[in-house]
């Protein structure tokens, strides 16, 4: 009986350990956009392989109070990026294909999400 209790939980720990070691997925390439920062100047940031299926609010246009939303964003990634008007991934939405080129200034964003196609 003891051995039986042991092998289940020796059982239970590899798989546990096995699915905690699996790494999350994330999108391989870069994703550029551009910003005005606080100097009044537009500045170009990047997301180098960002994390796929999770929503990346843009750290220079999370408030809308506070800051003016990112603008021309270029999906260099191998995944498609859905570029969205409000932080958190709401607000309209417009996706960009894999490797495509750079969009206009006008294409404005403050949150993204990164897709498989």
């Amino acid at each position: 009986m003891r051995l039986r209790h042991t092998l289940a939980a020796a059982c239970g720990a590899l798989a546990l350990t096995a699915a905690l070691a699996t790494p999350a997925h994330a999108a391989t390439g870069d994703f550029h956009y551009r910003f005005v920062g606080l100097s009044g100047e537009p500045q170009t940031a990047t997301l180098y392989d960002p994390p796929s299926g999770e929503c990346v609010t843009i750290p220079e246009a999370a408030d809308p109070g506070a800051s003016s939303p990112a603008f021309a964003p270029h999906n260099d990634t191998d995944e498609y990026a859905v570029v969205f008007t409000e932080a958190d991934c709401t607000g309209d939405s417009w996706t960009l294909r894999p490797h495509g080129r750079p969009a206009t200034d006008r294409l404005t964003l403050r949150s993204v999400v990164f897709l498989r196609g």
